[in-house]
Formats: structure tokens, sequence, C-alpha cells
């Protein structure tokens, strides 16, 4: 069985991800195909086959998500030991050795990751470049723009 890391974050998103689907989407859809099967003729009913191929995609989100929280592991960085390494769930605090520039992650799952809200997957080049190492450490990772050097300046556990 597949495992899925997560933060206790994340799981209760799925969660509540998974709660929207079956108790307002899926009724709204069968609602929605029920309708539009009362127009008549369901070959050139283009309803009904919007409204199936909507059901298709919600069933396959539902079962996505229910394989997951199945097979969660959620991990709650407040909880680990806290010896300034980088493991899952951490935030981290970066410098750019060459320009400076000061930048934070925090290390997610899969589903979580969000490189926007600087949320990054613990699969990542750069998460899998940190893992392990700590506070103070240098860590060059491969990026799409070549190698870059960061110094680890902080590492917290929330």
């Amino acid at each position: 069985m597949q495992r899925y890391p997560m933060t206790p974050e994340g799981h209760a998103a799925l969660e509540a991800e998974l709660k929207q689907l079956k108790t307002v989407d899926r009724p709204r859809i069968t609602n929605a195909i029920a309708e539009a099967r009362e127009h008549g003729d369901l070959k050139e009913n283009a309803e009904y086959h919007a409204a199936r191929e909507q059901q298709g995609l919600c069933e396959a989100r539902i079962r996505d998500i229910e394989a997951k929280l199945g097979g969660a592991q959620v991990i709650d960085p407040a909880k680990l030991n806290q010896d300034g390494r980088v493991v899952f769930g951490v935030t981290v605090v970066l410098e750019n050795i060459e320009n400076g520039e000061e930048c934070r992650y925090k290390l997610v799952g899969d589903d979580e990751a969000d490189f926007k809200t600087g949320k990054i997957s613990v699969n990542s080049p750069i998460a899998r470049g940190l893992i392990g190492k700590s506070e103070g450490d240098d860590a060059k990772i491969q990026t799409p723009s070549g190698l870059v050097e960061f110094e680890i300046l902080e590492v917290i556990y929330e």
C-alpha cells in the first residue's frame, strides 16, 4: 500500500474537499443528470453529456482522495525531535549565497504543494537537496536555471 506523507493541515484540507464532493457536488450533478434526462433524446443532449462527464470527474476525484486518505501518513512537525535538521513538514529559511536573497519554504506532501504560498513538495529537487541537512549547512541544488547554493539559516518546526 502506498503511503502519502502529509501535514495535519493537508489532511484536513483533503477531508474537507471529500466532504464537499460527497455532500454538495455529487447531489448537484445527480440532479443535473435527472433534469437533462427529462429533456428527451439523450443522444443529442449536450447538457446530459456534460453532466455525465462532470459526474465521472467527481467520482474519480472522490476515489483519488479516499485512496490518499487511506494511505495517509500524517506527520506533525511540532511533535518531531527538534534538532535543527530539515525533515518533512518543517519550514526552512534559506539564503542564496550568490545574491544574498532570502527565501522561505515549507516542505509538504505532493497534494499540498503551492509554490506561490511557499509550500514545496517534499519530492521537489529543492526539498530533496535540503532533507537531512541542518541549520548552518550549505546545500547545492540543481535547478532549471543551473546549480544554486543555499545556506540554511533556520529550520522551524511548526
